[in-house]
């Protein structure tokens, strides 16, 4: 298996929490798994992105043009990184309202911030929702839920139950709306 990811968001977003669950569902999976962690501006609220490769990499750089998933925590994160996605088959999920342009890419686009302010799920967990979003429409993407719910209890055993249900809602809502 390759499989090459690129999240982005702002510093406070869990940006940094992701690359970690995905990292340690690649261990549990058995799997190799190269993590960046670009902090960035992180401790201003800035641009964060970091790289996650899962499979036999020897760099943990994404080279332009070579990302199978942006996972985007918020719509001006994911056109920031854009140019990371392979030109054909790259996968955009998005945190975005419809203002969000139309692009050459499937793009799964959801208004977490909207759902966030319904009290749907705490915004706190908005990174863990746009996971469950990704797990649920990504082509290909290399973990199962159970992967991801096992490496959710395995990072953090404290918050686990509670993101979760978060994971688990984000999977309801990208199955019951058009995405």
């Amino acid at each position: 298996m390759k499989y090459q990811v690129v999240i982005a968001g702002f510093g406070g977003q869990g940006v940094v929490f992701l690359v970690k669950v995905l990292s340690i569902a690649s261990s549990l999976k058995n799997e190799k798994c190269l993590g960046t962690e670009n902090h960035g501006m992180s401790q201003r609220g800035g641009s964060v992105s970091c790289y996650v490769k899962i499979g036999d990499f020897s760099s943990p750089a994404i080279d332009e043009g070579q990302a199978d998933l942006l996972i985007a925590l918020e719509g001006d994160e994911a056109l920031r990184n854009i140019q990371f996605l392979k030109p054909q088959s790259g996968i955009i999920a998005v945190n975005a309202n419809e203002k969000f342009p139309k692009l050459d890419y499937k793009t799964i686009k959801i208004d977490a911030f909207s759902k966030a302010n319904k009290n749907v799920f705490n915004i706190q967990a908005l990174n863990v929702y746009m996971l469950g979003i990704s797990l649920a429409h990504a082509q290909n993407f290399p973990f199962t839920q159970d992967e991801i719910e096992q490496a959710i209890h395995a990072m953090n055993e404290k918050a686990a139950d509670k993101n979760i249900i978060v994971l688990r809602q984000a999977i309801k809502d990208a199955n019951e709306e058009e995405i």
